[in-house]
């Protein structure tokens, strides 16, 4: 089974949007795991502080490194092979690539940011690797680690139902993917390609191939250069 662990100070959050759709189903079907760790458990003193002013001074606070590691290694093992995910902005992109390599793997182990970040030398003694799911910033590590699962957990054996549909989107061939239709055959004087009613599966994939390329030519050209 698919196991994911999620380090954090707000464990209500999850599953949350995980626990509908096909990502509930999977995790009621047992096809994936997943645990809510509260870093605050390993809080210090009476209010379970977790956190402390920057060391050279600053705004914020910053999350301590003795509480997170105490919290990890309560609940890891050194041998554990799952990947060690900091959510960070930060951190280096979160691309379909990534969400397939981990998904082909045993799981994953997350750790939601808070405050003004975490203290380096956790992010250092415990092998964390930092990820970010875009360019700008959240509160907190939590709605990136939703993000990071969804993305992996749609992947897994049986809970899209055909392969094929994981297969052909958006950035898996590294470029956006092409437009769809359905019915009704016309809407609001606006019809469906003809060629795709045309029954020829070969046009049909050169049209939806030429529009790809399109689309990412004209709004992220920056994957096209990546592919050359």
């Amino acid at each position: 089974m698919w196991q994911a662990s999620v380090f954090t100070l707000y464990p209500d959050m999850f599953p949350g949007p995980l626990g509908q759709s096909m990502s509930g189903t999977a995790l009621s079907k047992n096809l994936w795991s997943l645990e809510a760790i509260d870093i605050r458990d390993h809080g210090l003193g009476r209010h379970r502080a977790v956190d402390d002013t920057p060391a050279g001074g600053g705004p914020g606070m910053v999350l301590r490194a003795d509480v997170l590691a105490n919290s990890l290694d309560s609940r890891l093992t050194p041998d554990d092979p799952r990947p060690r995910l900091l959510l960070s902005p930060r951190g280096k992109p979160l691309t379909q690539a990534l969400a397939r390599q981990w998904a082909d793997g045993p799981g994953v182990i997350l750790v939601c940011g808070r405050f003004e970040g975490v203290d380096e030398r956790v992010i250092e003694g415990r092998a964390l690797e930092e990820i970010s799911i875009g360019d700008y910033i959240l509160s907190g590590g939590e709605i990136a680690a939703l993000t990071l699962l969804d993305a992996c957990v749609r992947l897994l054996p049986g809970v899209m139902g055909k392969q094929e549909s994981g297969e052909d989107e958006s950035f898996e061939g590294g470029l956006l993917e092409y437009p769809h239709y359905t019915r009704p055959r016309g809407w609001e004087g606006r019809p469906i390609p003809e060629i795709l009613l045309s029954g020829d599966h070969a046009k049909i994939a050169a049209w939806r191939r030429a529009q790809s390329e399109a689309l990412t030519k004209a709004r992220r050209p920056d994957l096209l250069r990546e592919r050359n």
